[in-house]
């Protein structure tokens, strides 16, 4: 009741929408039971020559005087109207009257369904746009738990199923409701006996329709995760195909595949099964209640005489047209359940809370004119499993620090809580003398620049790409970038040059080209504060050269953090930090660390062999 609660909450900022919808319900239902009313009259007209009783039904009078006096004036105004001067002028009027009610139940039918579909996806809009947003605003450590295609089934799919607890459960509910409320006062006023009768069909349908929904809502979850895992393959295979090839993998992802596939299809079924059930036993309680009802009816009509022709019809046409709603109900409700599901998974991510907490009162910082401060800072994935521990570094303005070691041992991991992805879980990180948690992240990225060996690209074009995150960048700016990244040759070589479209993740250009790409992005933006995370490591030496030329324009008059595997790339850095296992274990500059030995020396002369062995064969 809670996560339905919670749902319903979305629909506040929308409440005058919402009431006019409510109206157009209510205004249906009551049309409706004046379609069904009109029975009566018709039938009397046409086989009396009277469209309404002459005396009020006893039945009324015995449930209560009162409302028998208030239906008796209604109804005495509503006859004088019905009754003209012969038959044929009465049988006139009511079918005007026919006509005119019809009319308006259509108007209203037309309006409630248009309007809730209106509040229904400004609703879906927002609980998209939240979670979309939300997602932004997570930290790094949120996506080492998610797969990608997870989270995008949550934003999609989810997102689409949270409707039926909308449309088909709050607008149903509503609809239904006035619905029956209506046909139900048509009952009573046909016969209060029929109507106890027929009430004891709600019950046993009403049970079944729980016990339906609870096993229903077990299996919509096992549905959408199978789902999601079968995103997440997809989204995994695609993106890597190049990989599978290479690796002659065809045949294995094809039977990963469908095996989630099959999972799929036997979880969809068995619920679909369960969910089937629903109709035709709702159906199947309705007949017998529909017996019982004619059985009983008719021997009011023909041996007591106790309950009129016309009035047992328009029983009859009533308790069959809400035997519609509970139908509709039976149906519907395995739509809520997959809805109330897809809640779950939707709000389950919305509840997560971001390890990086933006201060109450953040600094915009815009710019950096001292030194980072590393002091004591320590940091683990997994409480278990400390990555980096009792880290003090001081980065001087100006300064190009290089970060190196064997892989696993933490380099990544400083730049990336210097660039605030992460919070340390010891110590404290400070950018000119104030702790980063102060600033406020975005300008604090602001002044940041990252280029890393995993270039990132979207699907747009160059201009687009290099001129991300910025606006009103003229051509003369981005030329000028471009030039400086070694990429303006390349690109004017491409065929729409600057506007041309580059495909998903740059795919298009060759890697040393998306490194330009990314370089003249970071040269555009002019930060103060550079990240070089393996940003030449997976380039031929070609690419390399092009790319190193660019980094150097890149870097200077700019602080830097370089992190790199080859060490002949960083020998020019002012100060060179080797880290193992999490910790220092040697600073200084590399002529200096050569002679004292040590790790980087035996990093250094094993990669001075290697380069060797490679250029003999």
């Amino acid at each position: 009741m809670k996560l339905y609660l919670r749902l319903l909450a979305y629909l506040k900022p929308y409440w005058k929408r919402l009431g006019v919808t409510v109206c157009a319900m209510f205004l249906f239902a009551i049309f409706s039971g004046f379609s069904i009313g009109m029975i009566s009259p018709f039938i009397r007209v046409i086989f009396e020559g009277q469209p309404l009783d002459a005396v009020s039904p006893e039945p009324i009078q015995a449930v209560d005087a009162g409302l028998a006096r208030w239906v008796e004036a209604v109804k005495s105004e509503f006859g004088r109207l019905m009754v003209g001067e012969s038959a044929v002028e009465s049988l006139r009027r009511v079918s005007v009257l026919i006509v005119i009610i019809f009319f308006l139940k259509s108007l209203f039918g037309y309006l409630q369904n248009f309007l809730m579909v209106s509040v229904e996806q400004l609703v879906i809009k927002d609980i998209r746009n939240e979670l979309y947003h939300h997602i932004h605003d997570l930290p790094l450590t949120f996506f080492h738990n998610f797969r990608t295609g997870q989270l995008i089934t949550r934003i999609t799919h989810d997102i689409n199923l949270v409707r039926g607890a909308l449309t088909d459960g709050f607008a149903n509910i509503i609809r239904h409701g006035f619905l029956v409320f209506v046909y139900l006062g048509v009952m009573m006023w046909a016969s209060w006996r029929l109507t106890i009768l027929a009430a004891l069909v709600i019950p046993p349908l009403t049970l079944v329709i729980i016990k339906l929904g609870k096993r229903l809502r077990k299996g919509n979850r096992s549905i959408q995760e199978g789902l999601g895992e079968m995103a997440s393959l997809l989204q995994e295979t695609i993106s890597g195909i190049r990989v599978v090839k290479a690796f002659a993998m065809e045949g294995f992802e094809k039977r990963k595949f469908h095996e989630k596939a099959l999972f799929y299809y036997k979880t969809f079924v068995r619920t679909e099964r369960i969910a089937s059930l629903g109709r035709p036993l709702t159906e199947f309680l309705g007949a017998l209640g529909a017996v019982v009802i004619l059985w009983f009816g008719g021997k009011e009509v023909l041996e007591t005489g106790s309950l009129s022709a016309d009035r047992f019809f328009v029983f009859l046409a009533a308790s069959l047209s809400l035997m519609s709603p509970f139908k509709v109900i039976s149906n519907f409700n395995q739509l809520l359940q997959q809805g109330l599901t897809a809640c779950e998974r939707v709000f389950g991510i919305l509840d997560i809370e971001s390890d990086i907490v933006e201060s109450e009162d953040p600094i915009e910082v815009r710019e950096f004119t001292d030194r980072i401060e590393l002091k004591g800072v320590g940091f683990d994935y997994a409480s278990d499993r400390p990555t980096l521990r009792d880290i003090n570094l001081t980065i001087q303005r100006g300064e190009i620090v290089a970060l190196v070691g064997p892989s696993g041992g933490g380099k990544s991991t400083i730049a990336d809580l210097i660039a605030r992805f992460y919070d340390p879980t010891e110590g404290v990180i400070l950018l000119d003398g104030i702790d980063l948690r102060r600033y406020s992240t975005s300008s604090l990225r602001g002044l940041m620049g990252i280029v890393t060996q995993e270039v990132i690209l979207f699907n747009d074009t160059i201009f687009n790409n290099i001129a991300y995150g910025l606006e009103g960048v003229s051509p003369d700016r981005m030329e000028e970038a471009a030039r400086a990244a070694n990429a303006h040759d390349f690109i004017l070589k491409m065929p729409m040059k600057y506007q041309t479209m580059i495909g998903e993740r740059g795919m298009k250009m060759s890697a040393g080209q998306r490194q330009r790409v990314a370089i003249a992005r970071a040269i555009l933006k002019n930060p103060s504060f550079l990240i070089l995370d393996e940003a030449t490591s997976s380039l031929d030496s070609e690419s390399e050269l092009l790319v190193q030329a660019a980094i150097r324009r890149l870097m200077k008059d700019r602080t830097a953090i370089v992190i790199a595997h080859r060490l002949a790339t960083i020998h020019r850095a002012d100060k060179i930090v080797v880290i193992d296992k999490g910790r220092i274990v040697q600073v200084g500059d590399h002529d200096d660390l050569l002679r004292r030995g040590g790790l980087y020396r035996r990093l250094y002369d094993l990669q001075s062999q290697n380069s060797q062995l490679q250029k003999r064969g």
